[in-house]
């Protein structure tokens, strides 16, 4: 298991929105802060590169999504979703529906090239349509969680 990017004592809890760099405490975030260097970040340039990450692809050899676990850092484990619940994604009318409005995916394409993605959702989530679609999404792959359990946790 990988420990804490500061103190390299304690095993890491939380993920710097900015360069993905794991630590382990508050004290130990404020610590990282003053040297935090933001993740390079690929320029996406045409909807046809942003395409390929939307549908579900074949499973590598650990039987996790070829897509997510060349986008997902290996150590995001919990963060991972199962592959069927990613076919529901990609089957789901709704969400077809949702993703035909052009404000939506803009504001998806924003998210996606943002460098600080944590501040960026608390802006999007203002959204109606986004919060609409993040709705929709969780009531797919988490659908025993009700929208006013979602919005209470906010």
């Amino acid at each position: 298991m990988s420990s804490c990017c500061v103190c390299d004592q304690r095993p890491p809890r939380y993920r710097c929105p900015r360069c993905r760099e794991r630590y382990c405490s508050v004290g130990c975030y404020k610590r990282h802060q003053d040297d935090c260097k933001p993740q390079e970040s690929k320029t996406i340039s045409t909807a046809s590169e942003v395409s390929p990450a939307l549908r579900v692809s074949p499973q590598d050899s650990t039987g996790h999504s070829c897509s997510a676990h060349n986008v997902q850092d290996e150590n995001e484990e919990s963060d991972w979703v199962a592959q069927n619940k990613l076919s529901l994604l990609a089957d789901s009318e709704e969400l077809k529906s949702l993703l035909c409005n052009p404000h939506l995916r803009d504001l998806l394409l924003t998210v996606d090239q943002a460098r600080d993605k944590g501040s960026l959702m608390k802006t999007v989530m203002q959204e109606p349509i986004f919060v609409e679609f993040a709705d929709q999404c969780l009531q797919i792959v988490e659908p025993r969680i009700k929208k006013t359990e979602f919005l209470h946790c906010n």
